[in-house]
C-alpha cells in the first residue's frame, strides 16, 4: 500500500499530462479483453470518466467481433472468412447491426454513465457520421476482386456530431457501421474507424487497445516509441505481422494525416488508458510521425 506522500507524488506525477491535454480529443478504440473482463471493463469506465472531469475529451470507437460470433453461432448463421475478414451477407449484417449498436454501445454507454460520465451512443449513421463504401479484397491467385458482401471501408468522416457532443459534457461512444450512399448499412473494421476520426478530428492521441503489449522489434523486445517510418520498416521486413499489420497501418496513417501520436497499448493492464495518458512509462508502444533515434530504442517520448 502507498503511504499518503506516495499517492500524492503519483497524483502530481499526472499533473504536467493534464496540463498539456486539457481540452485535447483522444480516440480510444476499446476492444479485447478489456471488453471481457469484467474488472477490466469497470478500470476502463472509470479511466475515460477521469480523463473528460479533468478537462480532456476522450471519443470511444469500439469492436465486438468475439459477441458478433457467438450470436451467430447460437443463430445458427455460418461465418466464412477471407483473409481474417468475415464475409458479411444481409442476414449477417443484420445480427452485426444488432449487437454492435443495439447490444453493446448501450451497455458501454451504460458503463460509462454509471461510474458518473455522461456517455451518448453512436453508430456512422447517426448524423451522416460515416460514410461507406464496399471492401473488396483481391485473389492472390486469381488476381480478381472477392465480394465480402457488406464489409466496408470508411469513404468520409463527418465529424460536426462528435464535435458538437464532445464541446458538452459528453463523451460520444461509436459502433463502427457505416452508411452507403443508399443508406445501406457496412461492417467496418473499428480500428480503421478509430483512425479516420481521429484523422477527421485532429486528435491529440489515437489511442488502440489490444491483447498484446505493443509493438514487438526484431528481438522481441517491447519498443516503447517508434517513428512512422520506422514502423513501415518493420511491416516491410515481416518483424511485425500478422493481425499487428492493420494495427500498425492505421497509426501510421493518422500520425501522417496529423494525429499527435498513437498508442497501441495492453488493454489487459487494469487502467491501461490512465497509465498510457497520465504517466511517464506508459503501457505500449507510441508512435510519432517523426524520427524517435534508432529502431528498437525503449526510451519513452513524451
Amino acid at each position: 500500500m502507498a503511504t499518503p506522500i506516495e499517492q500524492a507524488e503519483i497524483l502530481l506525477e499526472a499533473l504536467p499530462y493534464i496540463r498539456r491535454f486539457r481540452g485535447a480529443v483522444l480516440v480510444i478504440k476499446y476492444g479485447g479483453s478489456a471488453m471481457v473482463s469484467e474488472p477490466l471493463k469497470e478500470a476502463f469506465a472509470q479511466d475515460v470518466v477521469l480523463l473528460k472531469f479533468v478537462g480532456m475529451n476522450p471519443v470511444i470507437v469500439h469492436g465486438g467481433g468475439p459477441q458478433i460470433a457467438e450470436t451467430l453461432k447460437r443463430l445458427g448463421i455460418e461465418s466464412s472468412f477471407v483473409r481474417g475478414m468475415r464475409v458479411t451477407d444481409q442476414p449477417t449484417m443484420d445480427v452485426v447491426e444488432m449487437v454492435l449498436a443495439g447490444q453493446i454501445n448501450k451497455e458501454i454507454v451504460s458503463l460509462i454513465n454509471r461510474h458518473g460520465g455522461h456517455a451518448v451512443g453512436l453508430c456512422g449513421k447517426d448524423g451522416g457520421l460515416i460514410t461507406a463504401r464496399k471492401f473488396r479484397v483481391r485473389s492472390s491467385k486469381a488476381g480478381k476482386s472477392i465480394d465480402l458482401g457488406m464489409v466496408g471501408e470508411v469513404a468520409a468522416i463527418d465529424a460536426r456530431v462528435i464535435e458538437s457532443l464532445g464541446a458538452g459534457d459528453f463523451i460520444p461512444v461509436i459502433a463502427p457501421i457505416g452508411a452507403g450512399t443508399g443508406g445501406e448499412s457496412y461492417n467496418i473494421n473499428a480500428d480503421l474507424v478509430a483512425g479516420k476520426v481521429a484523422e477527421a478530428l485532429r486528435a491529440e492521441k489515437l489511442i488502440l487497445l489490444t491483447d498484446v503489449a505493443g509493438i514487438l522489434g526484431t528481438e522481441g523486445k517491447l519498443l516503447q516509441a517508434v517513428s512512422a517510418e520506422q514502423a513501415t520498416g518493420l511491416v516491410r521486413d515481416g518483424t511485425i505481422n500478422g493481425g499487428m499489420i492493420p494495427k500498425v497501418e492505421c497509426c501510421i496513417s493518422a500520425v501522417k494525416a496529423g494525429v499527435g501520436k498513437t498508442h497501441i497499448i495492453d488493454g489487459r493492464v487494469k487502467h491501461a488508458v490512465l497509465l498510457e495518458v497520465l504517466t511517464r512509462a506508459g503501457v505500449g508502444t507510441e508512435m510519432t510521425r517523426g524520427t524517435t533515434g534508432r529502431r528498437g530504442r525503449e526510451v519513452r517520448r513524451r
